[in-house]
């Protein structure tokens, strides 16, 4: 599909106005909703008033007030409702992501807005717990694991923490269906028992799995209805329709993004990148403008603070 050129004459992108109803089709595309109560339909009215903003309803049940932004990523924040339009556009359409640097840059802001902003629109794209299983019905699933970050013996010696293969690197597990959706996950080491916990929750027994060689595939395959694997040691990569290229295609471009776009990623922070990879790949289907629509849908519900309550 072609995708959609960024239009910067588009009001939506420098009229808050103009930002706000262009959110409340995407959010509310049946009509103003309750953010507390779910209510909808004749028991919300719109408020007016000298004193009030634009877009302020009310609630006739709870008898509280709400705009488009209450109960999403973007609520109660300061920077305005057109810049957070169009970050959403940058980000959907940089197929290896865009950095906060770039964004500050580029939306004239401060550069710990540009990544207050990016970090939130990369939690309304997270939807592990939204979706379910991928395959069954046969459908084939891949597995594979990555490790994102810098080598130890490049680091300074006083940072180096432990030695040998690939310490200091952050392992990623990424689960693949062909054709279909695609799932990342950090986990603090590639183990039998982490990728099973991974596997069986995320991936339908009736699906047929693909892998490399690693030995822990090897037990985990039997709860499947058909496993391969594919020696890469023997320079093995493709056996019929047994390859694990797709995910590895996945793995390819984030690290290009790791790499070429945001050059260091904190630990604390990588299952939001994942998130953002996860999103466009899902999301490869739609066009730049309907992805960016896709991604502003994903922040209802998700309200953030700068320190989250435990």
């Amino acid at each position: 599909m072609a995708r959609s050129k960024i239009d910067l004459r588009n009001p939506i992108f420098h009229d808050d106005n103009a930002a706000r109803e262009y959110l409340e089709t995407v959010l509310w595309p049946h009509g103003p909703v309750c953010p507390r109560c779910g209510v909808l339909g004749d028991r919300i009215t719109k408020m007016t008033g000298k004193s009030l903003r634009p877009g302020v309803y009310n609630c006739k049940d709870c008898r509280k007030p709400f705009s488009v932004t209450v109960g999403t990523v973007m609520e109660r924040s300061h920077i305005p409702l057109s810049k957070w339009v169009l970050a959403t556009r940058l980000m959907a359409a940089s197929k290896k992501g865009m950095s906060a640097h770039q964004l500050h840059r580029m939306l004239d802001t401060s550069y710990e807005a540009a990544w207050f902003l990016f970090h939130r629109l990369r939690e309304a794209a997270d939807d592990i717990g939204a979706t379910g299983p991928l395959g069954g019905g046969g459908k084939i699933v891949e597995s594979d694991e990555a490790y994102i970050g810098g080598r130890e013996a490049n680091k300074h010696k006083s940072k180096r923490k432990i030695k040998g293969g690939h310490a200091g690197k952050m392992p990623v597990v990424a689960l693949v269906e062909r054709g279909g959706r695609t799932k990342s996950f950090h986990v603090a080491n590639v183990t039998a028992a982490n990728l099973r916990s991974i596997m069986v929750k995320h991936i339908d027994r009736k699906s047929s799995l693909m892998t490399d060689e690693r030995r822990d595939y090897i037990e985990l395959g039997r709860e499947f209805a058909r496993h391969e694997r594919v020696s890469h040691g023997q320079e093995e990569y493709v056996r019929g329709d047994a390859h694990t290229n797709t995910v590895e295609g996945h793995f390819a471009l984030l690290k290009r993004g790791v790499y070429g776009t945001f050059h260091n990623i904190s630990e604390a922070h990588l299952s939001r990148y994942l998130a953002e990879f996860d999103f466009r790949a899902n999301t490869r289907d739609l066009n730049d403008g309907e992805r960016a629509a896709a991604l502003l849908a994903g922040a209802k519900g998700k309200r953030l603070l700068y320190r989250q309550p435990n």
